[in-house]
């Protein structure tokens, strides 16, 4: 069923799109990291702030989180892709086994409710934060890449966890990709990729997925409001992050952004056990 808003319930969702895709722009630029772990709750604060709250309401954040995250992928592979960074070889290889998981991730949310995908992003989340601070590019597990069995099994997580989460693939990708000897700039801009392999298979079945409790404007369970005012946010900000990043100290920074996903992750997780 379909909620109508009034005019202060638009203005208050549209101010509050408006900072958040400001913010996610400006954190893609400055830490190179991807929107999804930032858009999710703030998009379930959104909806709630707005009275939209229901069983279907956290597929909703992670469907328009994924929607989003589809755009700005493609936009940041073709401007790695401009200076040559971008490894299309790796890319193709690891397509089908990121996708399939990226399958499997869709309809598995389709199945779940916001209390039960709540308690997975709450329970994962801290897991990519400690990473982001503590993780040393230089680790190895080897010097080429694998095929085979051992390359579909580290790209299918990706996809998977890709989709529960609401997120690309930048955190798990460049991770992988350097333990097996990728240049950690190589490897950012291959991974970069990662995320429209993740999301237009999932944003597609989403697309068909109707939502319980949906704002206006939403187009099975993506949120067509939400996407543009996003979207539109971060295209101005994000170069604005990425012309800070030169000034400021990015391991501090990043140290700092993950100790506020680890406080977002357990408040989440909280909030669906009480």
């Amino acid at each position: 069923m379909v909620q109508q808003l009034l005019m202060s319930d638009w203005a208050l969702m549209g101010a509050l799109l408006l900072a958040v895709g400001a913010v996610v722009g400006l954190l893609a630029g400055l830490l190179g990291v991807g929107g999804g772990v930032v858009l999710v709750p703030a998009f379930s604060a959104v909806l709630t702030a707005t009275g939209f709250y229901g069983p279907d309401m956290m597929r909703i954040c992670l469907a328009t989180s994924l929607s989003t995250i589809f755009v700005t992928s493609i936009r940041s592979t073709l401007a790695h892709h401009r200076k040559g960074a971008v490894d299309w070889v790796v890319l193709r290889g690891w397509a089908p086994w990121i996708g399939l998981g990226a399958v499997l991730g869709a309809l598995l949310v389709a199945q779940l409710e916001t209390r039960q995908l709540k308690i997975i992003f709450g329970a994962l989340v801290p897991g990519f934060a400690a990473y982001m601070a503590f993780g040393n590019p230089e680790w190895r597990l080897g010097d080429r890449l694998p095929t085979g069995a051992l390359r579909a099994a580290l790209a299918f997580p990706i996809g998977l966890v890709g989709v529960l989460l609401g997120i690309g693939g930048g955190i798990l990708g460049v991770g992988s990709l350097t333990l097996y000897g990728q240049p950690v700039r190589r490897a950012v801009a291959t991974a970069s990729g990662f995320g429209a392999l993740i999301a237009a298979p999932s944003v597609l079945m989403f697309l068909f997925v109707p939502a319980e409790h949906a704002p206006p404007g939403t187009l099975g369970s993506v949120s067509l409001p939400m996407f543009a005012v996003t979207v539109a946010m971060t295209m101005v900000t994000a170069p604005l992050g990425a012309a800070l990043a030169h000034r400021v100290n990015a391991l501090l920074l990043r140290r700092i952004f993950a100790a506020f996903l680890v406080v977002v992750a357990l408040n989440m997780l909280r909030k669906a056990l009480v």
